[in-house]
C-alpha cells in the first residue's frame, strides 16, 4: 500500500480561505541577511497542510504565501510511497501535476535542474521547485526507470522510505540491513545520471554503506540527530560525519522527532542544528523542514483530517515513532512562510556570524547542487 503525504494532508480540505498569516517582525540586520541568502529548504513544497483547494490546484492563498516566503528551491517530493501497483503511475502524474502549476504561475514558480537554474530563481524571485522521490519502490526493480525520471526532471533520490524495500532497510526496519545488491547499482545510476542520492529515511547501514559507495557527495535531505534524540529517523553522529566527510550536506527538519515526546519547538531545532555543526562542520548543514510553505491553521476541522492522516500513515506501516494527533508537524515558533528568516534571527541573538547562517539557510545545499548536478 502507498500513502504519499501530499494525498494525505491534501485530505483536510473544505476550509474557507483565510488571510496570509503575517510573519513575526524582525531586525533590519536580519532581514537584509535573509534578503541577500540563497535560501533552500531540502524537503517542502508550495501549499497548505490544511489544504484549502483540495489538493486540486494551489490557490490563491498558497501562492501569496510563495511570494511572500522568500524562499528561493525547495526539494519537492513527487513519488508516492511504496510499491502498490499504480505507484510509478501516480509519480509521473504528481509530476504532471506541478508542471501544470508552474505553467499557471510562470512568474511565482519554475523548474530547477542545475545550479545555474537556481541562481535564475534567486534572481528572478520565484521559487524554484527541484523534483525528487522519496522511495525507490516505484522502480519495481528496473534501473531503466531511473533514466526516464531523469528525463522527466527529477534531481533527488532516497533509496528507501521508513520501510525495506529491494534497494535496502529504511530507518524503523529493526534489522537494519544494509544496501542489497540493486541498492548498490542504484547509487551508481544516480552518480552516473548526476541525480543526488538521498539517504533521509534510510537505515544506519544503509547510510553508512551508501555514502561510502557514491563516488560523488550525497545528501540527507531532512532528519535530526541521534545524539540529542535516540528516534530511527534521526541520524547518528559517524553517519553525519561520514557524509561531511565525503562532501554532503544534512538537512535538519522541523518535525516530532526532534524530541522523545511532545510537540517539537523552536528550541529543538536550533540545539539540532547547533549539534549537527558541531559534528559535521558549518558547510554541511543545511534545512529540510519536511513541511509546507504555508502555515497550520489548528482549527477543529484540521485537527480532525491530521488524525486521520496520521491513522491512515499507521494502517499502512509507514509512521515513526511520535507521529501522534497531538503533535503537529511543525515548530510553532516558525509556522508561517518566512519561518527561515525568523530562525536567522533566533541564530543571530545566539552570537551566529551571518557567513554562518547564511550557509545554513541554503548556502551549502546550493554549493552540493552544483557539484552533484553541474
Amino acid at each position: 500500500m502507498q500513502i504519499d503525504r501530499r494525498q494525505l494532508l491534501a485530505a483536510s480540505a473544505a476550509l474557507a480561505a483565510l488571510p496570509v498569516r503575517a510573519a513575526p517582525a524582525v531586525s533590519p540586520t536580519t532581514r537584509a541577511l535573509y534578503e541577500r541568502s540563497m535560501v533552500i529548504d531540502a524537503l517542502a513544497g508550495p501549499g497548505s497542510q490544511n489544504g484549502e483547494g483540495g489538493g486540486a490546484v494551489l490557490n490563491p492563498r498558497e501562492i501569496a504565501d510563495v511570494r511572500a516566503s522568500g524562499v528561493t528551491a525547495c526539494n519537492v517530493t513527487v513519488s508516492a510511497v511504496g510499491n502498490g501497483p499504480t505507484t510509478f503511475e501516480e509519480t509521473v502524474g504528481n509530476i504532471g501535476y506541478l508542471n501544470n502549476e508552474i505553467a499557471r504561475h510562470p512568474d511565482v514558480l519554475m523548474k530547477v535542474r542545475t545550479s545555474s537554474d537556481l541562481k535564475a530563481a534567486k534572481a528572478s524571485g520565484r521559487l524554484g521547485m527541484i523534483y525528487g522521490l522519496q522511495d525507490s519502490a516505484l522502480l519495481g526493480g528496473d534501473l531503466e526507470r531511473v533514466r526516464t525520471f531523469d528525463d522527466l526532471g527529477v534531481r533527488i533520490m532516497q533509496p528507501t522510505y521508513n520501510l525495506r524495500n529491494l534497494a535496502g532497510d529504511g530507518a524503523t526496519e529493526p534489522a537494519n540491513g544494509g544496501l542489497s545488491r540493486f541498492g548498490f547499482a542504484l547509487v551508481g545510476e544516480l552518480n552516473k545520471r548526476r541525480m543526488l542520492v538521498d539517504f533521509a529515511h534510510a537505515g544506519q547501514r544503509v547510510m553508512a554503506e551508501g555514502i561510502k559507495a557514491s563516488t560523488r557527495p550525497c545528501a540527507i535531505t531532512h532528519s535530526g540527530c541521534r545524539a540529542l534524540t535516540d528516534h530511527p529517523r534521526n541520524t547518528p553522529d559517524a553517519e553525519m560525519k561520514l557524509l561531511a566527510d565525503k562532501g554532503g550536506v544534512i538537512g535538519i527538519y522541523f518535525m516530532p522527532y526532534l524530541r522523545v515526546s511532545g510537540q517539537q519547538r523552536a528550541a529543538d531545532v536550533i540545539a539540532h542544528i547547533e549539534h549537527a555543526v558541531k559534528i559535521a562542520g558549518e558547510d554541511h548543514v543545511g534545512l529540510g523542514t519536511d513541511g509546507t510553505i504555508s502555515g497550520v491553521d489548528l482549527t477543529p476541522e484540521f485537527r480532525k483530517k491530521f488524525a486521520e492522516a496520521n491513522a491512515a500513515r499507521k494502517a499502512a506501516g509507514i509512521a515513526a515513532p511520535n507521529e501522534n494527533d497531538d503533535v503537529f508537524l511543525f515548530a510553532p515558533e516558525y509556522n508561517d512562510p518566512r519561518r527561515f528568516e525568523t530562525l536567522a534571527g533566533d541564530l543571530l541573538a545566539r552570537g551566529w556570524s551571518t557567513t554562518r547562517i547564511e550557509k545554513i539557510l541554503g548556502a551549502n545545499f546550493a554549493r552540493l547542487f552544483g557539484e552533484v548536478w553541474g
